[in-house]
């Protein structure tokens, strides 16, 4: 068969359901293979709208998403999701095209050594110089890209060798488990739980993955572990229980730092490292005891004093039978602290001030959303507040990026959700500075019928920017831009614009948008004042209960 014939089935081989594409004219052989495969093809605006959706099927399943673009700029453009991929801990896997590397008519033009540049982005990068290598090069690309930690790989097909003939049979996938962590360190883990007074459970990103969900929450049914966790690991346990203390959206002297300085051992399970931990270890210090697939990078505020490694779910079961009837701590140490957080979250829930404040807007968005429906923020100061205020039940149903935090993912990412999940009400919400560097995308949300709502905070400007140039005490200077009418923006696509004019509109304008179906832009006007009163001057005066 023909090379480009031999990818296509070995993709298929490795369950690939779509591919996120803007094709260019070195990918007009797998174009031609792909017409006639089992794979749907899903042609976006631009190469990070297919870059961010591939990436977060591979959030969202678990199994590496894929992408296509050409050479040059479609491959440079791929480059900002190749680290969304990388730092989030996304498997996702590119295919980009090339000239011909055998004979070459055009010299250098738009020749870029993708594969040097991509390196440093992804676990694997290759280009495939013979048809016979493409079996067992997509078979490791994807074992890496999906094994943990997961993420990047890139593979280049050149146009000369997408056309050659071959006779390799494709490599099957097989089932990989992961080794469980030995009994010396769970037993030593179990102890010194138990000999702590306050010991304290934090549940981090690496911990968001199916199987370990599962486990944790019978972890903590059966210990009554009080916990809080990072902004990637929300959803993991359910926030509206009594144990969970909050979540670390800033990195300090916030209300759940009470209960994180509270405690003598804190049980970090899933840590990753592109997430600074929200307590800074001192010699001498609280002990700090390392759940997770890998060992920890040790650095000046993370050096845990005992590691315990191997698969997080049979990690925490074997850790749980060891704790099981022996309850880690009494859950009464902690509990004005919850109350405190509590609180803290319901104020401003009803306030009725306009445009917008975001404690309200947080609140009426939980309001709407039921426990499985899916939240897709963009990256902005709002994402603090969803953090920080947003009641999350289930895993992934907040889909936070922590990690990049790049802006202009939010609307591919609530796309790829409402593509796995049309049961489910998906809402991306963007900032009007987000929501613009991917806007064309609505173009095809609206071309594949998805039913979404997409949330824009509009405030002219690149507020969380402008909130820490305040925050420095420097003069509001390069900020600011204008917007186009997004109601009659979404209507040239096809879709449906709503303008806010009252806080008590947008409650029934994001219901309306759900109950109708199709693709809405709702442009609500946002206050961001309470920026500096609530996450600055509020907490510089907060007092830790005794």
């Amino acid at each position: 068969m023909k090379a480009s014939d031999l990818l296509v089935a070995a993709l298929e081989a490795e369950g690939v359901e779509y591919i996120f594409a803007v094709p260019g004219e070195e990918n007009l052989d797998l174009l031609e293979s792909l017409r006639t495969s089992s794979i749907r093809l899903i042609v976006t605006r631009h190469e990070q709208g297919a870059g961010f959706m591939a990436a977060t099927y591979g959030r969202l399943t678990g199994k590496a998403g894929v992408c296509l673009a050409t050479l040059g700029p479609g491959a440079t453009n791929l480059t900002t999701p190749a680290a969304y991929a990388a730092l989030g801990a996304f498997p996702l896997v590119m295919i980009t095209g090339q000239k011909p590397i055998k004979v070459s008519k055009q010299a250098q033009f738009q020749i870029v050594d993708v594969v040097s540049l991509f390196t440093p982005l992804c676990k694997m990068a290759k280009q495939i110089v013979n048809g016979e290598r493409i079996p067992s090069l997509v078979r490791e690309g994807f074992r890496r890209a999906q094994e943990e930690r997961p993420g990047a790989v890139l593979l280049e097909l050149p146009e000369d060798i997408a056309e050659e003939e071959t006779s390799e049979p494709v490599v099957a996938p097989h089932p990989r488990q992961y080794a469980v962590a030995g009994d010396a360190a769970l037993d030593e883990a179990a102890e010194r739980i138990l000999a702590a007074d306050r010991p304290l459970l934090l549940v981090g990103a690496g911990a968001n993955r199916r199987s370990a969900c599962k486990a944790l929450r019978k972890f903590v049914d059966d210990t009554q572990f009080p916990f809080f966790n990072t902004q990637m690991g929300k959803g993991v346990l359910d926030e509206a229980s009594p144990l969970y203390l909050g979540t670390a959206a800033l990195s300090s002297d916030d209300y759940v730092h009470c209960a994180i300085d509270r405690a003598d051992l804190i049980v970090n399970i899933g840590h990753d490292v592109v997430e600074k931990p929200p307590f800074f270890m001192e010699p001498d210090g609280r002990t700090v005891i390392h759940v997770n697939y890998k060992a920890a990078e040790v650095d000046q505020v993370y050096f845990p004093q005992l590691e315990v490694i191997g698969d997080i779910a049979g990690s925490v079961e074997r850790l749980g039978n060891r704790l099981r009837g022996k309850h880690p701590s009494d859950p009464a140490a902690y509990a004005k602290v919850h109350e405190d957080i509590a609180a803290h979250i319901r104020q401003g829930s009803d306030d009725g001030r306009f445009p917008m404040v975001p404690q309200r807007i947080v609140a009426d968005v939980r309001a709407v959303m039921g426990r499985d429906d899916i939240v897709a923020l963009d990256n902005g100061i709002y994402k603090i507040w969803f953090a920080r205020n947003y009641i999350a039940h289930e895993p992934n149903t907040i889909l936070l990026d922590n990690a990049l935090a790049t802006m202009g993912a939010g609307l591919p990412s609530a796309m790829m959700a409402a593509m796995l999940s049309p049961e489910r009400r998906v809402l991306a919400v963007c900032g009007d500075g987000g929501f613009m560097m991917n806007s064309q995308e609505v173009e095809t949300a609206v071309r594949l019928g998805l039913n979404l709502v997409v949330l824009i905070l509009n405030d002219s400007a690149y507020g969380m920017i402008r909130w820490k140039q305040e925050e420095l005490g420097f003069p509001d200077y390069g900020l600011s831009f204008a917007n186009p009418d997004f109601v009659t923006y979404a209507k040239s696509y096809g879709a449906t614009g709503h303008r806010i004019e009252s806080s008590e509109a947008l409650v029934p304008t994001l219901n309306e948008g759900f109950e109708s179906g199709g693709v809405h832009l709702v442009d609500l006007p946002v206050d961001y004042s309470e920026n500096r009163k609530v996450l600055i001057d509020e907490l510089k005066a907060m007092e830790c209960p005794q």
